[in-house]
């Protein structure tokens, strides 16, 4: 018989919970497809991954090419629940507006917040991306 019998029942009943929730960050099945999403960024993604790794940016903690259930996102501030996505010439046809729109609405659902930013902005309108960030962070 245990000395604290409550703390094993608590100790059992969180053992439960931790099996029972279900895990949607990082995928083992997603871990080669994240690293060579990594290894091989677009210039927009690796120009503002540059602006915002190392807490850089707001202090606050990103990660790029971060898996939630079978999506792979661009970047995600975990503090705040915060998914950036960079959109190039690919996501510009009614099929893949079609896909992202279903895409955020599932996010949404999880209780994330996805803003979208075009490649292009990042470059000429940085200023601009990194103010639409920050205005996102929770107070």
């Amino acid at each position: 018989m245990p000395l604290f019998p409550s703390f094993h029942k608590f100790k059992q009943s969180f053992s439960y919970l931790t099996i029972m929730k279900k895990q949607i960050h990082t995928l083992k099945h997603l871990k080669t497809f994240r690293k060579e999403l990594r290894e091989n960024l677009t210039p927009a993604e690796a120009f503002l991954w540059s602006k915002l790794k190392a807490r850089q940016f707001e202090g606050k903690r990103f990660t790029r090419q971060h898996s939630i259930e079978n999506f792979i996102v661009d970047f995600y501030c975990a503090s705040e629940k915060l998914i950036i996505e960079l959109d190039g010439q690919v996501h510009f046809n009614p099929d893949a507006q079609e896909y992202d729109i279903a895409r955020t609405a599932r996010l949404n659902e999880l209780g994330f917040k996805v803003i979208r930013f075009e490649n292009r902005m990042v470059f000429d309108l940085l200023p601009s991306v990194l103010a639409g960030i920050k205005e996102h962070f929770r107070e």
